[in-house]
């Protein structure tokens, strides 16, 4: 599905933005398992050229590649991630609850897959998710670690996050890497936090956009993202609003062409 370029009656005020219009949610949606080297690969090889993933500290303070706070759901351990030092982590096996095609993944590092995007001009979306509790320390981990490895890259990644406090520090750490603030509400003050934190982009849950939302989101000079639109219908109707950016589960219905 071939997409046209934003014609907002605003752009001309917005910042420069690199990235393309569609983002592969966790490596590859659910064709892998997410947040995996092996997801990555995979949506690379639908075409895509920009992946949104999932970090978080561990107790020695590496930054990994997790969705969830509890390690149950997506590896074959047990309890909280961020509890467990990075040497247990790099044990698990991240793959056999997807599928026995992936037994044995297993978690990647930020650094692991910040050598595979670089290496192969990917773009990366990286949302600070951090154990609850942890929101500075990770904003800062994640800011810092993502400046140093993407230092002289030609684009650098987007870091976005649903907790205001991780893209605080990750603004006192490294100011220039561009943020933005994901919602899953129009919570009271969304936007002036946005603007506050000098965000570059609002990623908010696609129902959320209408006219009025991107009017006010792209008046401010910034961009306009969606999560996680797998329906053609929805992605029709954000294109025609003007949105800038789509994050899908379904790298095999979307063409990123």
């Amino acid at each position: 599905m071939r997409t046209p370029k934003n014609a907002s009656p605003e752009s001309h005020s917005m910042q420069y933005w690199p990235y393309p219009r569609w983002i592969a949610h966790r490596g590859a949606g659910k064709l892998a398992p997410e947040n995996t080297l092996a997801a990555f690969r995979l949506g690379a090889e639908h075409g895509y050229r920009m992946f949104e993933c999932d970090a978080k500290l561990s107790a020695d303070g590496v930054v990994f590649l997790m969705h969830d706070a509890a390690l149950e759901r997506t590896t074959n351990g047990h309890g909280i991630g961020g509890d467990l030092s990075w040497q247990a982590l790099s044990q698990l096996d991240a793959g056999s609850w997807h599928s026995r095609a992936f037994a044995g993944e297993p978690l990647p590092t930020l650094e692991a897959l910040a050598r595979f995007c670089l290496a192969n001009r990917y773009l990366l979306n990286i949302e600070i998710k951090p154990t609850p509790g942890a929101e500075a320390a990770t904003g800062d981990a994640v800011a810092r670690l993502a400046e140093q490895l993407w230092q002289g890259a030609k684009v650098p990644p987007l870091l976005t996050s649903f907790k205001p406090d991780a893209l605080a520090a990750a603004q006192a750490a490294a100011p220039k890497l561009p943020r933005g603030l994901l919602v899953d509400t129009l919570w009271d003050g969304w936007f002036l936090k946005a603007q506050e934190l000098g965000c570059v982009a609002v990623v908010a849950n696609y129902a959320l956009w209408d006219a009025t939302t991107v009017a006010q989101v792209h008046g401010a000079g910034m961009r306009c993202l969606s999560y996680t639109v797998n329906d053609e219908w929805a992605a029709q109707h954000l294109l025609a609003l003007g949105t800038d950016g789509i994050i899908t589960d379904r790298v095999d219905l979307f063409s990123p062409d």
